[in-house]
């Protein structure tokens, strides 16, 4: 290894540098954006139940909140589903802006790693080169400095593109799988808005219909009393 960095140079350094970055930024991503962290497979059918069974209190939103991305989603719903259904939503898709900002996060230093390491490698190539020309002397020319500018020049060359091939396709991939988890994110989101408003509209209906129910018994039985007995005229006038 040690003779590899010294048979490419110091402009090796940078590329060492900018491998050792994408190499932690790629195992950082791998494990973050894993589909049961991000969007755990259940989750909405648990709350569903929990909603259900009027379970849903102030603790069990907290903890939904801190469990993954989607539960923080699901918890600002849960905060707003009293509200309209516009007012439900809009609070949903402000945290869903915040997590996607999460989920991008990183993202751009490795694009950035995968789009500089060929140029670093091309400045390499350029300091390898600039030792081949000082190899030429009146006197003739230097093998050793030679033999060591086209190895420079080579060197970083090819471990430009071996940092840049890898760290690219990781940033594709990683792209690819935060705009999946989006989708996935917005359509179980759409899903527990409208569960949550037709549960809230059968409560209401049947809560209406109780309560017409109630009138009709009561007027009902207002009609089945049977009126007072009138007194006689006899009678008022034996008491007047």
């Amino acid at each position: 290894m040690f003779s590899l960095i010294q048979a490419a140079g110091w402009p090796v350094w940078f590329l060492l540098l900018a491998s050792v970055g994408a190499v932690a930024l790629i195992v950082e991503r791998a494990v973050s954006l894993k589909r049961s962290r991000v969007v755990p497979p259940r989750l909405l059918d648990d709350v569903l139940t929990m909603h259900r069974a009027r379970q849903v209190t102030p603790e069990i939103v907290q903890r939904l909140e801190a469990s993954s991305p989607l539960g923080r989603i699901f918890a600002s719903g849960l905060r707003h589903e009293m509200a309209p259904r516009e007012v439900m939503k809009e609070a949903m898709e402000e945290t869903g802006r915040a997590v996607a900002h999460e989920l991008e996060k990183y993202l751009s230093a490795l694009g950035t790693i995968s789009s500089i390491a060929p140029l670093m490698g091309l400045f390499g190539t350029v300091v390898g080169m600039i030792e081949i020309f000082g190899a030429q002397a009146p006197a003739g020319t230097n093998p050793q400095q030679l033999a060591h500018g086209i190895s420079v020049a080579l060197y970083n060359t090819a471990l430009g593109l071996v940092v840049a091939i890898p760290a690219m396709i990781a940033y594709r991939y990683f792209r690819s799988r935060v705009d999946s988890h989006l989708v996935e994110m917005e359509q179980q989101s759409l899903r527990l808005i409208d569960t949550l408003r037709m549960h809230h509209d059968a409560i209401r209906a049947s809560v209406m219909a109780e309560s017409a129910a109630a009138t009709a018994a009561s007027a009902a039985a207002a009609a089945a009393t049977p009126p007072p007995p009138a007194r006689s005229a006899a009678k008022r006038g034996v008491k007047a």
